[in-house]
């Protein structure tokens, strides 16, 4: 038995120690996100209301500088870059809408906002497919089998709307829920570890995102970054909204899809419905450094 105890030490110690590469991998991938949520905690520390800066503009301004000099020290791809800049559009887009029917609101003053909206709030959604997409480079990330390219757009187009339109008409992300499933079910996240390839099902990496992004969440309300509607002091965001980021999730992914577009019909970092594992020399679309 104590044979046994000592046999299965190594085994531990090489499980944790690719759990910790992995883990520390995933936050670099992340690393624009962990900037923003960086730059949003240590501003409410130290920020003061007599400065000349507001904390809301500084935000943004931490964020462009912080893209520039991703991109001047090779950090992110040009590509990359284009992901951030349209998830950036449509997050905004969002934004206005959701501020201004009251869901929720910017408390802080500063100059650079548009209709109660400050700007580095893209920043906040882009930073989602900065990391989609520097995670696709980083592991080597293979998708198989993957559905047609198409149905993958439309379903995240459903999702977009249903974001503005629940608020008139009938709410259909149960459905949505039950479509991404349907249109995933199959599909594995095959990425490339020093322990070699691993996978899990591609909607539970959409789940243990989503999970992440509701703790950034948190924190953001908790900071005063923003709050929602009735709420006067501080709470925990309902998880439920959990399930939002779930499915924003895949509009995240199709965003990179449309960036990546070239390197999908077909490319070596999709595989069609009728191809099963991965090849080991699969690599990621030609966006590295």
């Amino acid at each position: 038995m104590n044979t046994s105890r000592r046999d299965q030490r190594p085994m531990l110690v090489t499980w944790g120690h690719t759990a910790l590469i992995f883990v520390a991998g995933q936050l670099w991938a992340a690393l624009f996100a962990l900037i923003i949520l960086s730059a949003i905690i240590v501003t409410k520390a130290i920020w003061q209301p007599d400065w000349a800066l507001a904390r809301y503009d500084a935000l943004v301004l931490i964020a462009l500088v912080a893209q520039i000099l991703m991109l001047v020290f090779r950090l992110e791809t040009l590509d990359e870059a284009k992901v951030i800049l349209l998830f950036h559009i449509t997050g905004t887009v969002m934004e206005l809408f959701k501020v201004n029917i009251g869901s929720w609101h910017y408390p802080e003053p500063g100059l650079i906002k548009l209709l109660g909206v400050p700007l580095f709030t893209g920043f906040m959604y882009a930073s989602v497919g900065s990391y989609i997409a520097r995670s696709i480079r980083l592991f080597g990330i293979v998708l198989a089998p993957f559905p047609p390219y198409p149905l993958v757009t439309a379903l995240a187009l459903a999702i977009y709307v249903n974001f503005f339109a629940h608020h008139y008409l009938p709410d259909i992300r149960i459905a949505l829920y039950v479509a991404t499933l349907l249109v995933f079910f199959r599909t594995r996240l095959w990425l490339q570890t020093r322990a070699g390839q691993r996978s899990l099902p591609l909607p539970m990496a959409a789940l243990i995102v989503a999970g992440l992004l509701w703790v950034a969440e948190n924190i953001g309300t908790f900071t005063g970054t923003w709050a929602y509607a009735g709420q006067l002091r501080w709470e925990a965001v309902s998880f439920r909204l959990i399930g939002s980021w779930y499915l924003l999730f895949y509009v995240a992914f199709a965003t990179v899809l449309i960036v990546f577009r070239d390197a999908c019909r077909p490319g070596p970092w999709l595989r069609s419905s009728r191809a099963s594992e991965p090849a080991p020399e699969a690599r990621p679309p030609a966006t590295a450094d």
